[in-house]
């Protein structure tokens, strides 16, 4: 029994440890964005928050620009979420289950597109989306987040599928279940905790985006607030406890969302666990 308490100890320390680390990068983010001028540059830095200084996010959030960047990344970052499982789904159900010609190389060329940087998929996507008027829109920003993590979101997805048996799909065709269905009914809830994984990845990768965000977006309103967080970068001075304050916030939609999805993740890895 004392091995066991200690071996439990250790464990929560170590967890501790780990859950501290994790989250002291937000903590000192909170801490510089309520320290006056006096505590951000004195010898000795401020370790614990001056809550008298709230008035930062108060100033942050006054003029409405930072709710509207942050409303902006949302709407991104869930569309872009929605669209490519949508879409991820029915291409990995595809890629696992049919044969087709050219099925090797459309899945190689998949796995190659995760090789590209965006800024080598820039200009040639600058101008795709010129022509068919795709500019200076939340839309269009997207689709172009999509084009880049559908091919991920894609693989994880087949990868899943093809560890579902056969013998599944073929009693519930038996039962008259029609291909949609089949699909929707058994494959969906059972790679529930996949899609909640290429869900998070999705939804990152919108949130923090910022390459195609400063190139395709032009008028301020419409920006997301990875761009608008570099707009307080002065030539001659950055209001660094601002940048800290609305940095937090940028941060928490993003944490609630993992904890979110980390709950469905966990669920769908537990499911069926129980005797029969």
């Amino acid at each position: 029994m004392r091995r066991l308490r200690i071996g439990l100890t250790l464990r929560i320390v170590a967890v501790l440890v780990v859950l501290g680390v994790a989250a002291f990068p937000l903590y000192w983010m909170l801490v510089t964005a309520l320290s006056s001028n006096a505590d951000l540059f004195a010898e000795r830095p401020r370790l614990l928050p001056d809550f008298s200084q709230l008035g930062v996010f108060v100033e942050g959030l006054g003029d409405g620009k930072v709710a509207g960047w942050l409303l902006n990344s949302l709407l991104i970052a869930a569309g872009t979420t929605v669209l490519s499982i949508g879409l991820g789904i029915p291409l990995g159900y595809a890629l696992s289950r049919f044969s087709f010609r050219g099925k090797a190389l459309l899945t190689l060329v998949l796995l190659f597109t995760q090789m590209l940087p965006e800024a080598l998929m820039v200009v040639p996507l600058f101008s795709l989306f010129r022509r068919f008027n795709l500019l200076d829109s939340l839309g269009g920003l997207i689709l172009a987040n999509v084009a880049f993590v559908l091919p991920i979101v894609a693989l994880i997805l087949k990868g899943a599928i093809d560890g579902i048996p056969r013998e599944l799909e073929e009693a519930a065709r038996v039962d008259g279940a029609r291909p949609l269905a089949v699909l929707t009914r058994v494959n969906v809830p059972l790679i529930a905790p996949s899609i909640a994984a290429t869900a998070v990845i999705s939804f990152f990768h919108a949130w923090n985006e910022y390459v195609f965000a400063v190139t395709f977006i032009f008028t301020p309103e419409k920006q997301p607030a990875s761009v608008g967080i570099a707009n307080f970068i002065g030539e001659l001075g950055t209001p660094i406890q601002t940048v800290m304050a609305v940095a937090f916030m940028f941060t928490l939609p993003a944490v609630a969302f993992y904890l979110f999805a980390q709950k469905y993740v966990v669920a769908g890895m537990t499911a069926g666990a129980v005797k029969g």
